[in-house]
């Protein structure tokens, strides 16, 4: 088996993965992923899709990912992993799907509007809640 690519998005945060079988090692932009992601909760979102489907320390994933913060980053890896996995075995698309894990989150920043503070936001909104109105 060669080597598989396949490409994760999530917000602005784009990762494209090189996944090959190998003892589980996954490298990200040159770093362990341990090491480029801080924190426990980001380590699981990126190892999720290999739990999931029991291929843990089966493959070894080289990531180059950019854009966004670290959370979307983190989301676009996991996106790209479930995609890869269902490429390498499509017996392993329903539990990976049943965990959500091959679902594009469209979510993206709302753009600010001409004329308002923020994306949504306009005088109108800055008034005071008229339940709270009499309590003051």
């Amino acid at each position: 088996m060669d080597i598989t690519h396949k490409i994760g998005r999530r917000k602005t945060a784009v990762a494209r993965i090189y996944l090959k079988p190998g003892n589980g090692t996954i490298i990200v932009n040159n770093k362990d992923y341990k090491n480029y992601f801080p924190s426990e909760v980001l380590h699981h979102k990126i190892t999720q899709a290999f739990s999931v489907s029991n291929t843990s320390n089966m493959y070894d994933a080289s990531v180059n990912v950019f854009g966004g913060g670290m959370t979307g980053q983190a989301e676009a890896v996991r996106l790209a992993f479930a995609r890869a996995l269902c490429e390498i075995n499509a017996e392993l698309r329903p539990p990976l799907k049943a965990n959500g894990l091959l679902t594009r989150d469209p979510r993206m920043v709302e753009r600010k509007k001409p004329g308002q503070k923020k994306q949504g936001r306009d005088s109108s909104s800055l008034n005071v809640n008229p339940i709270f109105e009499n309590i003051i």
